[in-house]
């Protein structure tokens, strides 16, 4: 009987190392050639796996899985677009995903990030040509030829592709291009009678906007505070712009000092819009400060659940603070 049981067990153990063995190691014919594998930033081996599997393109996600996390790869994955040609093995993905020299390279630049938060995600690629690390700000906009100002604001949120060894300065100029056409897409459908002269001012709005809010619903809203305030000539009085002009003596909190030390950016003792933006901004803010919504709301407040809460008059903001930040409501 022991021998019957060890008989089977060596049968299947054979079975299964055949098995894996042609999992892994026998190629795959995959749905395009070339087929092509985008890795997004922060992406997982798990996430990966379940791609190439939906697409037929491996025969196992839970073996990819698995030998990626014998191998550590799971944590070492580059973000790029990888090409296949022709039939490929298990093997021969992680071989290549764990090498992490993709085909083309990716860096993702986030809405609401300044400037030097882009400028610093650009170091981290390896694979790109770090031709403007040490240049100042005026010569990087004079090889863009960009006017002799403030880079903020000046280049586009989205993921953006490169061929390995291509230069820093390239992407920054797609990046800019991007923007550029963008703005000018969303000034010439902009709404009427906007408190705007320039599709600049409008670009400092839509940066107002992304670092008050993230919430699409409430992005509109805010705009039309924003502009109210503007038509009447109240200050705008916006946290993230005073932080903004707080620079590296934020701590983490503005305080009353912080509201009353006066900077191009403290929009509780300056009139109107701040000099330049205040960050890069995604298309949903620029169409926000392009079509603010249809209020007399002048405040708003968050409500400490994600939302927000506008009013029209200074009592009824009174009455939201003590309600949502002071819970005395």
């Amino acid at each position: 009987m022991l021998r019957l049981i060890g008989r089977t067990l060596a049968v299947l153990s054979l079975l299964f190392t055949l098995w894996l063995a042609w999992v892994v190691v026998v190629p795959v014919s995959p749905p395009a050639s070339p087929y092509t594998v985008s890795v997004a930033q922060n992406r997982t081996m798990g996430q990966l796996a379940r791609t190439l599997y939906a697409d037929n393109a491996i025969r196992s996600q839970w073996v990819m899985i698995a030998i990626s996390r014998m191998m550590g790869s799971d944590r070492k994955l580059k973000a790029g677009l990888y090409q296949f040609s022709g039939a490929t093995a298990l093997w021969q993905y992680l071989s290549r995903f764990n090498d992490g020299h993709p085909d083309q390279g990716s860096v993702t630049i986030i809405e609401g990030w300044t400037f030097r938060q882009f400028r610093a995600a650009l170091r981290r690629e390896d694979d790109l040509r770090q031709d403007t690390a040490d240049w100042s700000e005026k010569r990087l906009l004079a090889e863009l030829g960009l006017s002799d100002g403030s880079s903020e604001g000046l280049f586009f949120p989205s993921t953006y592709y490169y061929l390995p060894g291509s230069s820093d300065l390239e992407l920054l100029r797609r990046a800019n291009h991007t923007l550029t056409q963008q703005l000018q897409t969303v000034w010439e459908g902009r709404a009427p009678d906007l408190p705007y002269q320039t599709p600049y001012q409008l670009l400092i709005m839509a940066s107002l906007i992304e670092k008050e809010t993230s919430r699409e619903e409430d992005r509109a809203m805010v705009a039309s505070v924003f502009v109210n305030r503007l038509r009447v000539g109240m200050r705008l009085q916006t946290d993230p712009a005073v932080i903004y002009g707080m620079g590296e003596r934020y701590q983490g909190r503005i305080g009353k000092e912080g509201l009353r030390r006066d900077t191009p950016y403290n929009t509780y003792t300056r009139d109107g819009l701040t000099p330049t933006p205040i960050a890069l901004v995604g298309r949903a803010a620029l169409d926000a400060a392009a079509h603010p919504a249809e209020s007399r709301a002048l405040y708003f407040v968050a409500r400490g659940d994600g939302t927000t809460q506008f009013t029209e008059t200074l009592d009824d903001h009174n009455a939201a603070v003590r309600k949502y930040i002071l819970k005395k409501g």
